[in-house]
Order: structure tokens, then sequence, then C-alpha cells
């Protein structure tokens, strides 16, 4: 049994899962996990794809690169995806959710234009991580939170900062 809890944070680029991130692992001392960092950093994906500018992620190369980490526990996982990561690693799944007119303007700011912009507007409106959450976890563990403004972030940070602690001390 691990001493503290795993936590994913997942949803669309631009809802601010690195920047609520980084502020939980602050606010817990959890370590925080950017998994497109760890991506590019150890050379885990099988090339770029040019028409998405993005790598393309190898996930059986990401998933054995974590598999002791994630045994340990206390482990923030910042990532757009989560279907493919073993269901028994995590103990809250957190899906940030933003106003479509929200996220447009952040990712127009980081540049995103085109299909890549299309794409990612296009899974905020379908709920589509929030639905892939839902497929891959036990329904309990997955939380939807609101992230349109810093307020909505420092509430989601405090919220999830208490369910550690309550974590851990039930354990």
């Amino acid at each position: 049994m691990r001493s503290k809890p795993n936590i994913l944070v997942t949803g669309t680029p631009g809802t601010g899962k690195t920047t609520t991130s980084s502020a939980l692992a602050e606010a817990t001392h959890l370590r925080h996990i950017n998994i497109g960092d760890l991506v590019k950093d150890k050379k885990l994906h099988d090339g770029w794809d040019d028409h998405l500018q993005c790598y393309i992620i190898n996930e059986d190369l990401v998933c054995d690169e974590l598999e002791d980490i994630m045994e340990e526990g206390g482990i923030i996982v910042d990532y757009h995806g989560c279907d493919f990561f073993p269901e028994r690693w995590f103990d809250r799944v957190v899906v940030l959710r933003t106003e479509t007119s929200v996220l447009y303007d952040r990712l127009s700011k980081r540049g995103y234009a085109g299909a890549k912009l299309t794409n990612n507007i296009e899974c905020e409106i379908f709920q589509e991580l929030l639905e892939e959450a839902k497929e891959s976890y036990k329904e309990e563990i997955v939380l939807a939170m609101k992230s349109d403004t810093v307020e909505d972030m420092n509430r989601n940070v405090s919220e999830i900062t208490e369910w550690v602690s309550s974590w851990s001390s039930t354990t």
C-alpha cells in the first residue's frame, strides 16, 4: 500500500494542467511529472507529427518509465490523455474543463492554429477527455473541475490539497 496518493491531472491542452499540477505539488509536497516533458527529455516517442505539431508518444515506453515511480506513490501526473495508464496507478483523476471561448484565447496565444486549434476546441466541446477518464477509471475517483480563471485554479488546488490530507490520514 502506498503511503501517499497518486493523482492524474488531465484535460484538453490549455485547460491549466501544468499550472494546476505545479501549484498542487507545491501545496502537497507530491512530485509533479509532466508527461510531455518526460517524453521529450527521455525520448519516449516515435517521432514528430508535422500535422499536429507534437511528438508521437510511445505509450508503452512511458508506462515502463513510470512503473516503479508510480508504485511508490506521491505522484501528480500531468497529461492530456489518460486511457493508456494502468488503472491501479491513480487514487484521483482530475479532469480540468474550460469554457471554449477561454480555451480558444489560451491556445491562440500559444500559437495553435488550423487543425491543432480546431481539434482541441472540439475535444473540449465534446468532453472527450472527461468521457475517456470515466471509461478508464472508477467513476468515484474521477472529478471534473472548472478551470477558467486563476480563482478556479486556486479553489481546485485547495480542494485537492484537502483531499490529499484526508487520504493521507485515512490510510
